[in-house]
């Protein structure tokens, strides 16, 4: 099965796909210490937050059950 391409006014862009270098990248650096201290510690400021924010909202979420269940004056029959 042939593949029909459109033409292309240049031919250098209907080669593209086909390119590939033989350079390879320089390797990457390590992170320094002082990096991955400023990792950690960014992601457990975050962890505390979403945890604290939980503790903090829990208690407005729940509905507390020694309170007697309220009712209206209409429901009574008065």
């Amino acid at each position: 099965m042939l593949r029909r391409r459109e033409p292309v006014p240049f031919a250098f862009l209907a080669e593209a796909d086909r390119f590939r270098s033989n350079v390879t990248p320089p390797p990457r650096q390590r992170a320094s210490f002082g990096e991955l201290a400023g990792r950690w510690l960014l992601g457990l400021t975050l962890v505390a937050g979403i945890v604290g924010a939980l503790m903090a909202g829990m208690p407005a979420l729940s509905t507390p059950s020694d309170a007697p269940t309220q009712q209206s004056q209409a429901s009574q029959g008065r």
